[in-house]
């Protein structure tokens, strides 16, 4: 199984930032590892028995092999190496973490020096993720970031001579105000200093964030549209001048242009967005996307367990309060929800899918009792010959996604979902 850890401290909120996360002082950061611990530890040893719907979980985990952990958030890197090393210590006291676990730590440039990579290396973490986004000084200011293009590099460095030798760069394109060059001298800047792996996402503009308030309208009339120069001339001359979201064109250049670089690099595509030298994928990402059972640790971590989804409360006065006797009740536990047989095949087929090399057949008939084309036959053939799709589940054991296909992908994977 997975693990995945919350730190939901940050130095200030990113501009684009919906997570779960905020500004404290370093006394609330030493309560809340406490209390994480405390969670850790309060793990039942024995099964409580089947939990009624709709009920707390009842963990029965004590022993269970860990493959992967993740340490996300906000910014993990605001804690100490001894923090993070209490942790780890205290999940390896519950459970059987695997000798050549993938354990990532989520680090942002500014909060990481040479003596907290080495201490955070030191610990046990054995991958770290660096958030750059943006090369452009101009672009990291405009989604407020905390660092600048020279932090990133000092930060890189020094993940590497603290004997990181997995490194994620996080990157983001189709900014306001970006052109296609100025994503091209990022990916440029970035593959330059040749990490393993590299996370590529367009900037999706969330409702709530600083960002909406100044591009959700924008947004909305860019789905509408397609580009600014379709717009009735009342929405042209309201945009001109502005920092503009990059139109459809523009951003599926800068998609294809990402592929295309990576790829002469030697990155192999192996999800949407993501794209890892041989043998560096990230194994914890893969778990979710096949279905792995994961565990979520600290504030508002959300779990799949037993085929149960559930998720820790998002108050932080409430989650520091629970007794460890409350804990191991489940009673952090918010938001439980059992799937139905329905869900699950659904999520086999839109997480599955976006991996490209897509769902094995055999698998979905294993997992579920009934062969994938008497679910899903009419969609998948669709799709095959809309040139979505490869592989007939009669010819093949594998259905993927065609490069077109990973290209629309939101319309291919949402023809799954009911």
């Amino acid at each position: 199984m997975e693990l995945y850890i919350h730190i939901p401290f940050c130095v200030r909120k990113c501009r684009y930032c919906d997570f779960l996360s905020f500004a404290s002082d370093a006394c609330v950061r030493e309560k809340y590892v406490d209390q994480l611990i405390r969670e850790i530890e309060s793990i039942p040893e024995e099964d409580a028995g089947q939990c009624p719907e709709n009920a707390a979980p009842r963990l029965n985990l004590t022993g269970r092999t860990v493959e992967t952990i993740f340490i996300g958030g906000g910014t993990p890197s605001l804690l100490p190496p001894s923090a993070i090393e209490r942790i780890l210590a205290a999940v390896r006291q519950v459970f059987r973490v695997e000798p050549d676990a993938e354990i990532t730590m989520e680090a942002n440039p500014g909060t990481l020096t040479p003596d907290s990579a080495a201490g955070y290396r030191n610990a046990g973490v054995s991958r770290l993720s660096l958030g750059l986004q943006s090369a452009s000084e101009e672009e990291l200011r405009l989604l407020g970031r905390i660092h600048t293009r020279e932090q990133f590099l000092q930060s890189f460095r020094a993940a590497r001579d603290a004997g990181f030798d997995n490194i994620n760069v996080d990157l983001m394109s189709a900014l306001p105000g970006q052109s296609e060059e100025s994503w091209q001298e990022t990916l440029r800047f970035v593959c330059d200093l040749e990490p393993e792996h590299i996370s590529a996402y367009s900037l999706i503009v969330e409702e709530g964030t600083p960002l909406y308030e100044e591009y959700g309208e924008m947004c909305a009339d860019l789905e509408k549209y397609g580009d600014y120069a379709s717009m009735p001339k009342r929405l042209q001359t309201k945009y001109e001048g502005c920092k503009c979201l990059p139109d459809e064109e523009t951003d599926r250049n800068m998609y294809h242009h990402t592929k295309t670089t990576l790829a002469k690099l030697g990155y192999e595509r192996y999800e949407i967005s993501n794209y890892a030298r041989p043998g560096y994928a990230c194994r914890h990402n893969i778990g979710y996307w096949t279905g792995v059972e994961y565990l979520g640790l600290g504030l508002g971590a959300s779990s799949l367990v037993g085929g149960k989804r559930f998720q820790v409360t998002a108050d932080l006065n409430r989650y520091l309060v629970f007794t460890k006797e409350e804990l191991a009740a489940g009673a952090q536990y918010e938001e439980i929800h059992e799937l139905s047989r329905q869900e699950r095949m659904e999520e086999f087929m839109f997480l599955g899918l976006r991996l490209t090399g897509g769902v094995r057949t055999a698998e979905f008939e294993r997992r579920f009792g009934v062969a994938i084309e008497a679910v899903y036959g009419e969609v998948i053939e669709r799709l095959l010959k809309e040139g979505l799709l490869e592989a007939s589940v009669q010819t093949d054991s594998h259905i993927r996604l065609t490069e077109y296909g990973l290209d629309v992908s939101t319309y291919a994977l949402a023809e799954f979902l009911q």
